[in-house]
């Protein structure tokens, strides 16, 4: 693995336990999110739309504001299945929102999907894919002309495999770039540890070597 460690920011948090008002509240905006749904804030908008807003508005008070930079490419993360016509690409939307907003150089969608993985999500968690697996089932499409700063861009972290792997595929093809990640939102396995559906966050997604897995702190 040519990249140890991720720097990563999220926008959003949910938890799938708990059975509070703001628990169920996250749910419910996680799920609008996994689909581009609507919400109404006041009026409705594509949750996409949405987070790049807001990313907008409150971008200078963001623990991962530097990673918007004027020259930051925006790569959306491919994935776990192989992209077929018209399949709904949530990180893409939401790339080409920010972009829209001016956050960003441009979107460039240069990471596809090459062999489909067990999707995380419906899967035990001893037996959801590590970054090594990611890193040969994502192949490099095309070239970025000599790229300083680089952002995968994803809907939801988990564990952080999947931008791990992602972001060691981009660091293998650009060696010279400096790659981050930023998720819309990250899930909070302990409902103890959650705050609040809006609670933007920064931090690392750790590769540990012994096992293969990741650590993903906070």
């Amino acid at each position: 693995m040519r990249l140890t460690s991720l720097d990563y920011g999220s926008l959003l948090s949910y938890t799938p336990r708990g059975a509070s008002t703001e628990m169920q509240h996250s749910k419910d905006v996680m799920l609008a999110l996994k689909t581009d749904g609507f919400i109404t804030d006041p009026s409705p908008i594509p949750m996409s739309q949405w987070i790049a807003r807001t990313v907008q508005q409150q971008r200078l008070k963001l623990p991962f504001a530097s990673f918007f930079q004027p020259n930051t490419i925006l790569v959306p993360v491919p994935s776990s299945s192989l992209m077929q016509p018209d399949t709904l690409w949530v990180p893409d939307r939401i790339a080409t929102a920010l972009a829209k907003m001016g956050i960003g150089r441009e979107v460039v969608a240069c990471l596809v999907r090459t062999t489909a993985l067990r999707k995380a999500a419906w899967t035990d968690s001893s037996e959801r894919p590590k970054p090594r697996e990611h890193v040969d089932t994502i192949g490099v499409q095309g070239r970025i002309s000599s790229p300083d700063e680089i952002l995968l861009v994803d809907d939801i972290v988990t564990r952080g495999a999947t931008l791990l792997g992602a972001a060691n595929r981009l660091a293998e093809a650009f060696p010279a770039a400096r790659i981050r990640a930023f998720a819309a939102m990250r899930t909070i396995s302990d409902p103890s540890d959650f705050v609040a559906t809006y609670e933007p966050s920064s931090g690392t997604i750790q590769y540990r070597d012994p096992t293969g897995d990741t650590l993903r702190r906070p």
